[in-house]
């Protein structure tokens, strides 16, 4: 992959049909059998077959619970308000945090999966603290940010409250607080609180505009739009997901063609429509 840099600029276009990527085992990506034509607006990038073969043998679809691996247990914060608990395989570092889009997250512990999915479970029946949020909620709160300071503290409160609960898994080391806030890592001060959303792309359709930051999967665009004054046009967010699948070309025109819709705005909304139990635009791999 090439890096994406603010200032960058993009122009490509969507050609043919999106297909299902297949899946990956043993360390190598094996092809869709039944060569799956996706739906193009969509974010999973396999057919229901595949995904299904993929969760036969999955942590996250609770299918591969003798793995001997170490895990660790985070708190992510997405906002006020938006703060989740999750695992991830200790090998990966932060990298699930970073895929995810946190902008802010500290470390509970660390041990055997299954002491880290009792400490799941018991931030969630104890606090309330829920597992995952849907992408809505996540891009509303990106709006509406608080002060750094404001963020280690909201985390700092939670892991204090989290470290105090009786039936915390004795095979799970504890972690002292430390916060990771990934503003700049983001460019998180660059995205613009009216930022719209790019719909799904569709054969032919085509995107043209400049990186202004990268959170998670969300990549945000200055795009060039037909009508603006020198080509120019307003800052949208594309789902780098929806790419999965598609034959990306270059663009063979000046202006993005895929339509652009008003994006969520505030905290407020992002919380009421946060809380997502699998449905489109939550998360879908965990590990």
């Amino acid at each position: 992959m090439s890096p994406l840099p603010a200032g960058k600029v993009l122009a490509f276009a969507a050609r043919g049909e999106r297909c299902c990527l297949g899946v990956r085992r043993g360390g190598r990506w094996t092809a869709c059998p039944y060569a799956a034509v996706l739906d193009g607006a969509g974010a999973k990038d396999r057919c229901a077959s595949c995904d299904r073969l993929d969760r036969s043998r999955s942590v996250a679809a609770d299918t591969m619970a003798d793995d001997p691996r170490p895990y660790g247990v985070y708190l992510a914060y997405f906002g006020p308000g938006l703060l989740k608990v999750g695992i991830t395989a200790a090998e990966r570092g932060p990298a699930r945090l970073v895929e995810q889009g946190a902008v802010a997250y500290a470390w509970l512990g660390r041990g055997p999966l299954m002491a880290a999915r009792r400490a799941e479970a018991l931030l969630g029946s104890a606090l309330a603290v829920p597992d995952r949020f849907g992408k809505a909620a996540k891009r509303a709160a990106r709006a509406a940010l608080p002060p750094v300071a404001d963020r280690i503290a909201e985390l700092s409160r939670l892991h204090g409250r989290a470290r105090e609960l009786t039936g915390w898994p004795e095979t799970l080391e504890p972690a002292e607080f430390s916060c990771v806030d990934h503003t700049e890592l983001f460019g998180l001060d660059r995205i613009p609180a009216a930022a719209g959303e790019l719909g799904g792309l569709t054969a032919g359709a085509e995107i043209v505009g400049e990186v202004v930051a990268g959170v998670g999967a969300d990549l945000y665009l200055r795009l060039r739009q037909a009508g603006a004054p020198s080509g120019g046009g307003g800052t949208a967010v594309l789902d780098a997901r929806g790419l999965s699948g598609w034959v990306l070309e270059a663009a063979s025109g000046p202006v993005t063609t895929v339509p652009v819709r008003e994006g969520a705005r505030g905290a407020a909304g992002g919380r009421a429509a946060g809380r997502t139990s699998g449905q489109e635009g939550g998360q879908e791999g965990l590990f």
